[in-house]
């Protein structure tokens, strides 16, 4: 559950309307179909769910949240991810997605099936008022 300080802090910013993962659940909601408000504050489940019978992951929150923003709505999004991350972004990095590559191994260099997952590429460009 959010901490009601940072849910408080974030919601004075946002004027939060709606709320598609509350706690406790209420009998048959269902925040990846529902349709959501205009100012939304999302902290999804960690890790999977089963949802309609199939295991559902972050990425249908992601996906469902991107579908929300272009329907002109807010999205206040909260997720884990690793420190790393954020120190490369708050650094000035420029972030591109290289989708899933196909990696060489390195004993032979036969290209491999992929990970299954996207490939984050950070980029720290020198700063032009130093050439």
């Amino acid at each position: 559950l959010t901490p009601p300080e940072l849910y408080n802090k974030l919601n004075q910013e946002f004027n939060f309307n709606f709320d598609p993962c509350p706690h406790p659940l209420p009998k048959g909601f269902d925040g990846l179909t529902c349709e959501w408000g205009k100012s939304n504050y999302v902290n999804p489940p960690f890790g999977s769910i089963i949802h309609q019978g199939k295991k559902k992951g972050p990425t249908a929150w992601v996906r469902k949240a991107l579908a929300e923003h272009e329907k002109g709505k807010d999205v206040v999004f909260v997720f884990p991810v690793d420190k790393w991350i954020l120190m490369m972004l708050e650094a000035g990095a420029e972030i591109r997605n290289l989708k899933d590559v196909k990696w060489l191994a390195t004993e032979d260099q036969s290209q491999g099936k992929g990970l299954g997952r996207h490939i984050a590429c950070f980029i720290l460009k020198k700063n032009a008022s130093n050439k």
